[in-house]
């Protein structure tokens, strides 16, 4: 395959395998750092902590996945994450994707324009600016540390990126679809459901699969909403590490057990994923 890929003449094959080089010098620094976490958990302790540290454990070793296993709550941080940024995903692309596809059909209207407009300022707002407001309001509601409160405070903040995203796919499909099944007695709702929606299913997926990175990395919501009971892994692999103790083992395990979920969903849904960005990609 490689060897098709080659041109015809010497300077095209040169700067082909300059691009390739290129690309595996990329590949190797972005997926370095993961691998050094993924042999580190099968490290000793005492060999993850070392002043001399090595790339290959010397001994294959369980050691910090059983010390994990004893960590209080370990189990309930991980399900949290799951419902958190599953529950908000869902939310997210529910509602995001009718909004878009109502945003889409009136683009030329005054206010679908201003919509748009919102949404772009929305998604350019940083999120430490509106952290604390969204904590003072949890904490004015009696909802910290409330796992639903969680999952809203998900879903609100990644609505602006869910309606970007959308609004790209349903403006590739063509409004003659909405027209023939309003000819045939469609309402806007059931041509939504039943026409519409069928074909947008890459798009909605490789947005899912976008958000529910966006929720299950978060930290600093996390970190502001919970305590205990809400405590999501990131804030969870945050305490490992303190002032008076240096759990490196044990917080190797819990990442790697952590980045398994985004692996998973990233291999098996990778035809949409890529599929979906090249249907967002089309303009009218």
């Amino acid at each position: 395959m490689f060897a098709e890929r080659l041109g015809r003449n010497g300077r095209d094959n040169i700067w082909i395998l300059i691009m390739y080089g290129a690309a595996a010098l990329f590949l190797m620094l972005f997926i370095f750092p993961y691998l050094y976490m993924l042999l580190s958990s099968f490290k000793p302790s005492n060999e993850v902590i070392s002043t001399s540290p090595t790339f290959f454990p010397k001994v294959l070793s369980i050691e910090n996945y059983i010390q994990l296993s004893q960590y209080t709550g370990m189990g309930q941080f991980f399900l949290n994450s799951i419902v958190a940024a599953t529950a908000g995903t869902l939310i997210c692309l529910i509602l995001g994707s009718m909004a878009s596809y109502a945003i889409s059909r009136t683009a030329a209207s005054k206010l679908s324009g201003f919509f748009l407009v919102l949404v772009l300022c929305l998604k350019m707002i940083p999120m430490s600016s509106i952290a604390v407001p969204i904590y003072a309001l949890i904490q004015k509601f009696g909802f910290y540390d409330y796992l639903p409160a969680l999952v809203v405070v998900y879903a609100a903040v990644n609505m602006p990126f869910v309606l970007w995203m959308m609004i790209s796919f349903f403006k590739a499909i063509p409004i003659d679809m909405d027209e023939a099944a309003s000819i045939d007695g469609a309402s806007p709702l059931v041509s939504f459901r039943k026409v519409i929606l069928p074909i947008t299913i890459p798009g909605i997926i490789s947005t899912g699969i976008f958000t529910f990175l966006l929720a299950w990395n978060d930290f600093l919501l996390a970190l502001l909403l919970t305590s205990s009971s809400a405590k999501t892994v990131p804030v969870a692999l945050s305490e490992f590490l303190t002032a008076y103790n240096l759990d490196l083992g044990p917080m190797t395990a819990a990442a790697t057990l952590f980045s398994f979920p985004v692996i998973i969903i990233s291999f098996f849904l990778q035809k949409y994923l890529v599929s979906g960005m090249l249907a967002g990609s089309v303009k009218e």
